[in-house]
């Protein structure tokens, strides 16, 4: 790749579960940092790894591996003839080094081999990094939009300015 990785897309295995069960607390303290908000993912993120490993539209699990260190992990979900990738998440040192694109290509080709009309992926609206990778990878259709009003009256986040749709202004 010419970024100083050589790496290898693989199945998941048992073996791999402490490194991904890591890799989405890293995906949770993102989260975290994007929106100042040290609860979100509860006291043990990582925890939410092994309940999302049971989910009974989870069709794989691929990892990112560079030497015997796994950077990287994506999933597909598989619903009738729409999959969803869902997660994908790379190593803050690896970010920005092709991993998220190699990843991003090897669930493609499985959705399509799998007989899928569509492929989506839903980051968080903050994650402007992420958005810019998916949407260079071929993510380029809106699908849905998901708005929501934060209901508690006194809330600790601070919603950030910037996104119009179709003439509305959003915060985000």
């Amino acid at each position: 790749m010419g970024h100083g990785l050589e790496i290898t897309i693989r199945e998941y295995q048992e073996c791999d579960v402490v490194p991904c069960r890591n890799l989405w607390g890293e995906l949770t303290q993102r989260h975290r940092d994007i929106y100042s908000d040290p609860s979100i993912g509860g006291d043990d993120p990582s925890s939410h790894f092994d309940r999302y490993l049971l989910r009974s539209d989870l069709a794989g699990l691929w990892v990112a591996q560079d030497g015997p260190a796994v950077v990287g992990m994506a999933g597909l979900l598989l619903v009738g003839r729409e999959a969803e990738i869902e997660p994908v998440v790379v190593r803050a040192s690896s970010r920005s080094r092709g991993v998220g694109t190699q990843l991003l290509q090897r669930l493609k080709m499985e959705a399509t081999t799998r007989g899928a009309d569509f492929l989506s992926i839903r980051p968080v609206a903050r994650n402007a990094e992420a958005i810019t990778c998916f949407h260079r990878a071929g993510f380029d259709l809106l699908g849905h939009v998901d708005m929501f009003i934060d209901l508690r009256e006194h809330s600790e986040r601070e919603w950030a300015q910037g996104i119009t749709l179709h003439d509305c202004r959003f915060r985000f």
